[in-house]
């Protein structure tokens, strides 16, 4: 599997595996950093962060469960480079993805936003 940045060409494919509009994730290429895991060119997985202060924020991680760990190295990695941390929250619901979260070494720091009805938490990680 190799992780690469997205290009706009892979808008559509985004789109499908979130349910938003192609326009949207086309946008999101533009407007953030985004890497994609993929394998034989099949895109099994994308994560989405940007950079304000001293906090790199995850602001969207999807794709199959197998790929998170290696999608949040991603972020991880960028803010380890910089010298910043690492926040992102995940739907409560998820719990495969807080768990990747959890391996990675991110603390649970409280409870975050309702997101489209959904309860969220809030997670950090501090790299020195």
């Amino acid at each position: 599997m190799k992780m690469r940045d997205a290009v706009e060409a892979d808008a559509g494919r985004l789109a499908s595996m979130t349910d938003a509009p192609r326009d949207v994730m086309r946008n999101l290429v533009h407007d953030r950093t985004v890497r994609v895991a993929e394998n034989d060119g099949d895109i099994r997985g994308f994560v989405s962060f940007d950079a304000r202060e001293q906090t790199v924020y995850v602001t969207q991680i999807e794709g199959q469960s197998d790929v998170y760990s290696r999608l949040l190295d991603e972020p991880t990695r960028f803010a380890q480079t910089e010298g910043m941390d690492v926040e992102l929250f995940t739907v409560d619901s998820d719990e495969r993805l807080q768990d990747a979260v959890s391996e990675a070494g991110f603390e649970r720091i409280g409870p975050g936003p309702t997101f489209e009805g959904e309860a969220t938490t809030c997670y950090r990680l501090e790299l020195e």
